[in-house]
């Protein structure tokens, strides 16, 4: 049976409804297994503002000082994935929440000037293949350990693309928008590395899309093959994908 992992963004938590819509649609879905990786920025915009503090990106990803973890694991770890297995359990599925420990992934400080942004790095065994067997629902929260027993914030994409490559599953990458978009903010159907590069050269992928691009053509390089970026607004779009349907933009080596 093939494996899936698909990674939710977090905005997804913010629409009434939106996370079940997409649990009922894989509930549908027989002939493939599912694995859920999940950011949640907003919730942690949300609670870091509540709690005093400022929030700060570079390159897209959050700065995360020590002193702010606490609040990011508890948002992300805690109410976020609590909130996705709540839609899931009413969707019919049996979900487990996780980190990223437990999903096989060993973290690591990414760069000092970030703070506890981690990267993914060496494996330990993961529970997943074990879950999966007995029909549950993994659902990943993109915080992680490190070997230190530290905790890491992982950008959600680079994560699910690291569990994609252990499990050697398929992977889409679901997030706000239809798809990547260009310089007249047109859909791209296909985009390959010199498309990609040019792109970013020019300043049409940047920020949060631009992590999300730059991951998505390293899961295609380690995976072989293409993988998408789409829609969570559109439960339907899943079901396309899963089907072997072109939606969205296609990232291929």
């Amino acid at each position: 049976m093939q494996t899936w992992v698909i990674k939710l963004g977090g905005a997804v938590l913010n629409t009434e409804d939106a996370a079940k819509a997409l649990f009922e649609a894989l509930a549908s879905q027989t002939q493939a297994q599912f694995v859920i990786v999940h950011g949640g920025g907003a919730l942690v915009d949300s609670w870091l503002k509540e709690a005093g503090f400022a929030s700060a990106k570079h390159q897209g990803l959050r700065i995360s000082p020590k002193e702010q973890m606490p609040y990011i694991v508890g948002a992300l770890a805690g109410c976020a994935n609590k909130q996705l297995m709540s839609q899931a359990i009413v969707a019919g599925h049996k979900p487990v929440g996780l980190s990223l420990y437990e999903a096989g992934i060993i973290s690591s400080q990414k760069l000092k000037a970030l703070g506890q942004v981690g990267q993914c790095d060496g494996g330990v065994q993961s529970v997943i293949p074990q879950l999966l067997k007995l029909g549950r629902l993994p659902l990943v929260s993109s915080i992680g350990f490190g070997e230190d027993g530290l905790w890491y914030n992982v950008n959600a994409d680079e994560a699910a693309a690291a569990i994609a490559k252990e499990l050697n599953a398929e992977i889409i990458f679901m997030t706000d928008v239809e798809a990547v978009l260009d310089a007249n903010k047109q859909p791209l159907h296909q985009l390959d590395t010199n498309q990609i590069n040019t792109l970013i050269a020019e300043g049409v992928i940047l920020g949060g899309m631009e992590v999300k691009v730059k991951t998505s053509l390293l899961a295609a390089q380690h995976l072989r093959r293409g993988v998408y970026i789409s829609s969570w607004q559109k439960p339907e779009n899943l079901v396309a994908l899963l089907a072997g349907e072109h939606v969205g933009t296609k990232i291929t080596p």
